[in-house]
């Protein structure tokens, strides 16, 4: 889905003048649908994030579904690349799983735990959502899942984890822990830190 919007976009834009870098003013845009989730972000809310008119934003992404569309896109590209880099330093499975929790308690510690997560405030809104965007929603919170039961299946075959352990059983309570770690980490009381990563990882033994 990210990608293929991304294709969209810049087909969209290829070629047509335009007063602004669109990832800047995405990345502005998105902090505010992160802060806010999609319904209660207003278009005025957007306007004075993007330092653009609200008929400025309409004739460059039509609607707000349009311009969450791309932002929702753009959202995944960066952390799923984050993610990627992340994952390279482990050499089993155990330690990829590890530096993703890692990855995870990172991101809730600062500021970005404050802001909240795109995907998971996204699907707290789900039932909501227009179909298109649902869907890629749905889409990211699948492949997320798929990651996590890859990663035990890796370290299931190289021995770092548990072979007894039912793969699919243990990735959606991986996921559960994940997508609470990103909704604890928007309140600073409840806002985890290293100490859960041991903890979470000996569901893995």
């Amino acid at each position: 889905m990210s990608e293929l919007l991304s294709r969209q976009i810049l087909a969209k834009y290829r070629g047509r003048p335009r007063e602004f870098q669109l990832d800047e003013v995405l990345d502005r845009a998105m902090l505010v649908f992160r802060e806010k989730g999609f319904h209660a972000t207003s278009m005025g809310d957007l306007s004075e994030a993007m330092q653009l008119t609200t008929g400025s934003i309409y004739k460059a992404f039509s609607d707000k579904r349009q311009l969450f569309a791309q932002v929702f896109a753009r959202y995944l590209s960066l952390r799923n690349g984050e993610l990627r880099t992340r994952l390279e330093s482990g050499k089993t499975g155990f330690a990829r799983l590890e530096a993703l929790l890692h990855f995870y308690v990172d991101s809730v510690r600062d500021l970005e735990g404050k802001r909240g997560c795109l995907v998971a405030g996204s699907a707290v809104e789900l039932q909501t959502l227009e179909e298109d965007l649902a869907e890629a929603v749905s889409e990211a919170m699948t492949r997320n899942l798929q990651t996590l039961t890859l990663l035990i299946q890796q370290g299931q075959q190289d021995g770092s984890i548990n072979a007894e352990l039912n793969a699919d059983a243990t990735a959606s309570l991986m996921l559960c822990i994940v997508l609470g770690m990103r909704v604890a980490g928007k309140i600073a009381p409840t806002r985890p830190d290293e100490t859960i990563v041991p903890l979470a990882l000996k569901i893995l033994s």
